[in-house]
């Protein structure tokens, strides 16, 4: 996969940002950044989409910045020139795709049926956009689709929003999803810059889902780990399970039979992600034990990161 799309990937939505006054660009992205999801996809609806793109890349290098709605090569030209790191249309203009894929630019262009797949897969294209997504026929569309197309992965634009994010980013050929809730045209117009970062910030929220999944506790040996685990069960009714290493006491309290990491134990906190967690958390400056990965059918589970929270280590579970 290219690494463009390995961090949008990572990112799992795609703002859509339609801007109609260039003054407005570096604030929008600014409450973008601060809202943690450093990704916009400028709009080719306007003719500000130009300048908003140079200004974007120029000044606030850390946010990934493509364009959208690009419908002719001389607009790849003119994103391109202006900084754009990824090409996104509506639809599947063959000369357009021909132009990007000749000259190494990332795109995805808009698909939804399977004829259209099927041209983008002969092209040697392995992501694209499914578009209009809820007028197309939403996820039951998407999913019936997919079905005899494993191999390609596709971003769900048209009609996300929040309370349907979750049910795309579920579907296992979804590499993330565009949309505009967070991005409104009134809000960028009237310069509601701080609502457009609590908005992208609830919506990150969503998308990794973070939430405690157990306490663990660190005891010297399996008879003081029994014992703390019976005082639990006894006293509160948890229901007892012996592991290899650890004894869990309901679901909410992991014993560990020997010290482990963290001076009294560890915090294990679920995530809908762990993969885009992982990526979360480094922009955020904190990084992972690769030691302590645990992996199933191939694909991570659990793994540690480098913090500690008032003696106790903390570890990420994919829910």
């Amino acid at each position: 996969m290219n690494d463009i799309f390995k961090r949008i990937e990572e990112l799992g939505i795609v703002p859509v940002v339609k801007i109609n006054k260039p003054q407005d660009a570096v604030p929008l992205g600014k409450a973008l950044l601060l809202g943690d999801l450093p990704v916009a996809e400028i709009t080719f609806r306007t003719s500000a989409a130009e300048y908003a793109i140079k200004a974007l890349t120029e000044e606030l290098p850390e946010l990934l910045v493509g364009a959208g709605t690009v419908l002719t090569i001389e607009q790849v030209q003119k994103a391109i020139s202006a900084g754009a790191q990824f090409i996104v249309a509506p639809g599947f203009n063959t000369k357009v795709v021909d132009y990007c894929l000749e000259n190494n630019i990332p795109i995805t262009p808009g698909v939804n049926s399977p004829t259209q797949i099927e041209i983008a897969l002969e092209k040697g294209l392995k992501i694209v956009k499914f578009f209009p997504a809820e007028a197309s026929g939403g996820l039951a569309l998407l999913k019936a689709m997919s079905g005899p197309f494993s191999e390609i992965n596709f971003i769900p634009t048209g009609g996300i929003e929040q309370n349907n994010l979750l049910s795309y980013l579920a579907h296992p050929q979804v590499i993330a999803c565009g949309g505009s809730w967070m991005v409104k045209s009134d809000l960028i117009s009237s310069q509601n810059f701080e609502r457009i970062t609590e908005l992208t910030r609830e919506a990150v929220s969503t998308m990794l889902g973070f939430q405690l999944a157990h306490l663990g506790i660190n005891e010297e040996n399996q008879e003081k780990a029994l014992s703390s685990a019976n005082l639990l069960s006894r006293h509160f009714y948890f229901n007892i399970k012996e592991g290899n290493s650890s004894i869990f006491a309901g679901t909410g309290f992991e014993v560990m039979k020997e010290r482990y990491l963290g001076e009294h134990g560890h915090i294990a906190i679920a995530t809908n992600s762990i993969n885009r967690a992982i990526a979360y958390l480094k922009r955020k400056g904190i990084s992972i034990l690769p030691d302590t990965a645990k992996e199933s059918e191939g694909k991570l589970k659990a793994v540690y990161l480098d913090m500690d929270i008032s003696g106790f280590a903390v570890h990420l579970i994919q829910r």
